[in-house]
Parts: structure tokens; sequence; C-alpha cells
């Protein structure tokens, strides 16, 4: 069952992939380079090209948020936009639980302000309010 401060349940724990459910914790947290880590992991191994695809937007939107934090807005805006390429071509609604609609969403009020001017370098930062990621209850297969 997924509680209030759980952004998963028990289902998604057993359903996907450990590097799947540690990288939420990981970005939840604010810890995009590790999430990236796990991510990755998952990702450079024998997947579904979906799969592949989605984990790769994943690992993209979080290392945004890793450039940010170490003071490379550019790096992050390119990143920014790769992950949103990448959900594009995914063309899901929900992959592996995420809503997808909702967490670019989210993706686009924290990060669109890297695409306001020419260099994202000549503007002070907004206060940064990264996506929560949070499962819709239903498990969805993964092909």
């Amino acid at each position: 069952m997924q509680t209030a401060t759980s952004p998963y349940t028990e289902a998604h724990i057993v359903a996907y992939p450990v590097e799947y459910i540690a990288g939420i914790d990981l970005y939840n947290a604010g810890e995009y380079h590790a999430a990236h880590d796990a991510w990755e992991e998952r990702w450079m191994g024998p997947v579904a090209p979906d799969e592949k695809l989605f984990l790769q937007a994943m690992i993209q939107s979080a290392v945004a948020f890793h450039h940010l934090q170490i003071g490379r807005p550019g790096a992050a805006r390119r990143m920014y936009l790769m992950a949103k390429e990448k959900f594009a071509r995914l063309n899901q609604p929900v992959f592996m639980s995420l809503d997808l609609a909702d967490y670019q969403a989210q993706l686009d009020r924290a990060l669109s302000w890297l695409l306001s001017v020419p260099d994202p370098r000549e503007i002070e930062p907004p206060e940064l309010r990264p996506p929560t990621i949070s499962l819709v209850p239903e498990v969805t297969p993964v092909e």
C-alpha cells in the first residue's frame, strides 16, 4: 500500500528493478547524481528499447538538476532539452507507473526558465522546486 510518505507501493518494489526504485529515492532526496548512477546501471544492461529510452530521459532530467547544483546552467539546459526530446519520443502517458504528463509538467515548471534567455548564465536562477516522483498505484508492465 502506498502511504503519504512513500512514493511507491510494495507492488512497485516487486514489479520494478531495484535500480529504478533506488533512483526514485535518491532523486526525491535531491541526490541527483546518485539517482543518475542508479538508473544508468539499469540502462546499461539488456533492457527493452522503450525502457532504455525512458531511463535515459530520467537520467538526463536528474543530470539537469545536478548541473544546477554545481552551477552549470548551460549544461542543465542541454540535459533538460534532451530529456524532453526522449519523453516526446517515448510518447506514453504512463511508464513504469510514472505519470509522464505530470512529471514533465513539474520538470517544465522547475526548468523552463533555462530557455528564457540565450545564455542561462545571464540571469539569476529562481528558487528551484524540482519534481517529486510519486508512482501511480497501478503497476504498468514493462515490455
